[in-house]
């Protein structure tokens, strides 16, 4: 059966809630089964270099979550236009990584073969999800599925051409990738050895860092193993993964129980209203935010009762408090180089860090096209003033230590030029003052939180000095801190 998408197929019934992908969103196997993808995506070259360079899957894995979560929503939206202004955003967010990979090897995440692989791991996971669930698809089921993602990338790139139209050319494809490109990566090592052991608490367990390290201690490995166990054999054969004894078990039943969720009546899991929870701010007016604080509350006491019966509070792998300063009230420099500036990671500040803040900026205000440019010329003029001032040792890149010895440097008037794109982008009226609908909205969209404001208007001048407070005086507690320090 050929899979048609480009001009033939009934979009209205491939996209939407009536999609076959769509019911995967609230399905617990969706958790085993992307994090397989995003294994085998990260194992292409291309993908892989592009991941290592800019993402900040590593540092702010929930966050990274909650947007992927919320761009596959509207991928898969029944409004046409809401999935072309995503479609469109995701373009010009591709379009702004290239690079080299440390082989020298050149990438382009707007390079079309590797965006239908991308495409491609999505489905065939999928579609392994249910097979090692004990609930497999039907040819007809299957096919479907298939039209939807080749849909899916036809509204990415213009056209479907990448991935064959034929289900059964498909699997031989996925086999020729697999066998003959992949590769075992430093962002795939990442993902599998390091990104579980070293996992940041969500905000739902920030206050409860013994809890959250036992119970990472156990489930981090567990999870790898699964993950490990359910990759293609060719690729672990070649890649060296090694598969700990019992893992082929452990993966089938880890799969079979998470399937044993469909007898749940409808509408007990919903996995957009489980994220939010996580990442839910104690001191916001959300309705939720009440359950929240008492679930954090009683997480706090089973923490400090788990100190109390285990010797587990003294281990090496438990994070210590973040470090202040001497007047209690500002973070250190390193904390908050940690936190803020080194958004990837790597331990140093450059470019792919300032370009992450403003991508996680332009996401969360949902910034149009020439807003969003205005905000990366913005990022990138900044860049290139605190570059001029702060790398002294010419590498291209700022440490920690340059940065600690030079931090006055970080207010100059390009950083002050970022707050007034922000300031504009949240002026919607244009009058020059932000009213205190607008506050409150900008604070709801951007940092999911409420503020108490008074009903004056908040100045460009005010908006400007509170944002360099945050961005160069580093104190603590302002109410920036859940954009671009949290997890």
């Amino acid at each position: 059966m050929t899979t048609e998408t480009t001009g033939t197929a009934d979009q209205a019934t491939l996209f939407g809630p009536d999609s076959q992908f769509s019911g995967f969103f609230d399905d617990p196997r969706w958790a085993l089964a992307m994090i397989r993808a995003t294994v085998l995506e990260a194992a292409h070259p291309q993908v892989g270099a592009a991941l290592a360079d800019n993402s900040t899957f590593v540092t702010h894995p929930w966050r990274r979550l909650r947007n992927t979560f919320l761009s596959m929503r509207r991928m898969f939206a029944a409004d046409p236009a809401e999935r072309e202004r995503e479609a469109a955003r995701l373009n010009r967010l591709h379009a702004r990584m290239s690079g080299s990979d440390s082989r020298g090897r050149a990438y382009d995440a707007m390079d079309r073969a590797t965006r239908a692989w991308v495409v491609a791991t999505l489905f065939e996971s999928a579609v392994t999800m249910c097979r090692l669930s004990g609930q497999p698809l039907d040819q007809d089921t299957m096919e479907r599925m298939y039209a939807e993602f080749r849909t899916f990338l036809a509204a990415l790139d213009g056209d479907a051409a990448e991935l064959p139209e034929d289900l059964y050319d498909f699997w031989r494809y996925f086999d020729r990738v697999v066998g003959n490109e992949l590769e075992n990566t430093e962002a795939a090592r990442v993902i599998l050895y390091r990104l579980f052991d070293h996992l940041p608490a969500p905000a739902l367990l920030d206050g409860a860092p013994t809890l959250w390290a036992a119970g990472r201690a156990v489930v981090g490995p567990l999870l790898g193993a699964i993950t490990v166990a359910s990759l293609p054999e060719p690729y672990r054969r070649r890649a060296g993964l090694p598969e700990m004894p019992g893992a082929e078990t452990l993966m089938q039943g880890a799969y079979l129980a998470a399937g044993l969720t469909r007898f749940l009546p409808a509408g007990w899991i919903n996995a957009e209203s489980i994220i939010e929870a996580l990442s839910l701010s104690p001191d916001s007016d959300d309705p939720r935010a009440r359950t929240v604080a008492a679930l954090r509350a009683r997480m706090k006491r089973a923490s400090a009762l788990l100190r109390l019966l285990t010797p587990l509070g003294g281990d090496a792998n438990f994070e210590p408090a973040p470090s202040r300063g001497t007047d209690g009230n500002r973070r250190s420099a390193e904390e908050f180089f940690r936190r803020v500036l080194d958004q990837t990671g790597d331990g140093h500040l450059d470019w792919p860090d300032l370009a992450a803040m403003a991508r996680e900026l332009s996401t969360r205000l949902d910034l149009d096209e020439p807003e969003e440019t205005r905000l990366y010329d913005a990022f990138a003029a900044w860049w290139r003033e605190l570059q001029a001032a702060l790398d002294t040792d010419g590498d291209g890149r700022v440490s920690a230590e340059e940065y600690a010895a030079a931090v006055p440097s970080l207010a100059g008037p390009a950083l002050i030029r970022v707050a007034e794109v922000l300031f504009d982008a949240t002026d919607k009226d244009g009058n020059g003052s932000i009213d205190a609908d607008e506050y409150r909205t900008l604070f709801r969209t951007a940092f999911h939180r409420d503020l108490t404001t008074t009903d004056g208007a908040y100045g460009k001048s005010s908006f400007v000095g509170d944002y360099l407070s945050f961005m160069a005086g580093r104190r603590t507690g302002t109410p920036y801190d859940p954009l671009l320090a949290d997890a």
